[in-house]
């Protein structure tokens, strides 16, 4: 091997371990900071503010509140593969879609009242700083929400 080859394979191989250094600070750095976004829906984003005990058992509050609604969930996805399929075939049957559609959104409307019904009767146990905690959680979603909405419509 010729000094020149060497140079540039050492010059390639420092690079490389450059990158994968930065790349290990970087994931570190991410991992470590703390992020809020802990879900989907506000009210799960919310309880990211709570203290970690009562965060855990709001989490499994609302995982056991979907969990009943699974046959709920089950005709929800159906509806949604039945709208999917009706889209896909050659000609629009717009009474199916209708139905498909409406079928949706009332499974969807009753796992968000299920949920939301039972994250109530969790948090009416919170002391109020707790509460406010959630409140202040579902503000800094809404302010960002808006400020999303914003940058679309520009």
């Amino acid at each position: 091997m010729s000094p020149r080859s060497l140079k540039i394979i050492c010059a390639v191989s420092i690079l490389l371990n450059v990158f994968m250094l930065g790349a290990v600070i970087g994931g570190v750095a991410w991992v470590g900071t703390r992020h809020p976004m802990i879900g989907v829906g506000s009210i799960r984003i919310a309880g990211s503010e709570l203290p970690r005990d009562e965060r855990r058992t709001f989490r499994r509050v609302l995982r056991d509140a979907r969990r009943e609604m699974r046959p709920t969930v089950m005709a929800g996805r159906q509806a949604r593969a039945d709208t999917a399929a009706l889209l896909r075939a050659p000609t629009l049957d717009q009474a199916a879609l209708t139905d498909a559609l409406s079928r949706v959104r009332i499974a969807d409307f009753a796992i968000r009242a299920h949920v939301e019904a039972r994250a109530v009767g969790f948090v009416a146990s919170l002391p109020p700083t707790e509460r406010a905690k959630l409140a202040d959680g579902i503000e800094r979603r809404r302010a960002r929400a808006g400020a999303m909405a914003t940058e679309t419509q520009q």
